[in-house]
């Protein structure tokens, strides 16, 4: 299953050429991508998504899931939260809790836990894509602060960026028992081994 709608593109940075605008994959995009990448690939029946009121300014989460086949059958305080249901059953609950891992779901009586993190993945601006190598060091970091037993996964855009730093860093959080899996920006997840 592609998506095409996971990228928004935003005016060039300040001195590109007006044909190349800068390529943002937001946090909240990650966090869909991932959600039924779970669908796709585990025996999972629910998924979690915790997005914040930032992810719900830049993602129509409603609106991404429904088009997707999901209704929505329970609404909640926020009005980018609540239960959706597809035809097969299955759900996604958009719940803005803080504390939580950005992406839950039980498989077989596992815990997944995903932190996701977004960012600019095409930009003629060194610094905004350097932030992808700190963002992936900050939620391998985040992980690794939570309780053992639950199996964790660190989330990010794939880039070149990414998959360098992913490469690096993949041993010692398979040790930790930490994946790494990057997402492209059609939604497909590739995992980066030790």
């Amino acid at each position: 299953m592609d998506f095409d709608d996971l990228i928004v593109e935003r005016p060039p940075t300040a001195g590109a050429p007006a044909d190349q605008p800068d390529r943002h994959f937001y946090e909240g995009a990650v966090m869909l991508a991932y959600a039924m990448h779970l669908f796709r690939t585990e025996p999972v029946r629910e998924v979690k998504i915790h997005p914040d009121g930032q992810h719900a300014r830049q993602i129509d989460f409603p609106d991404w899931i429904e088009k997707r086949g999901f209704r929505r059958i329970a609404a909640a305080r926020s009005a980018f939260a609540g239960t959706f249901e597809d035809a097969q059953g299955r759900r996604i609950v958009v719940h803005p809790q803080s504390g939580l891992s950005d992406v839950t779901a039980v498989a077989d009586g596992t815990t997944i836990e995903a932190e996701c993190k977004g960012g600019t993945i095409a930009t003629r601006h060194p610094g905004r894509l350097s932030k992808l190598d700190k963002g992936l060091c900050e939620i391998v970091g985040r992980l690794m602060m939570k309780a053992p037993g639950t199996r964790q996964v660190a989330v990010m855009p794939a880039t070149e960026v990414t998959r360098r730093v992913g490469r690096k860093l993949a041993p010692r959080c398979a040790a930790a028992g930490i994946r790494i899996a990057l997402v492209d920006p059609r939604g497909r997840v590739e995992d980066v081994g030790a």
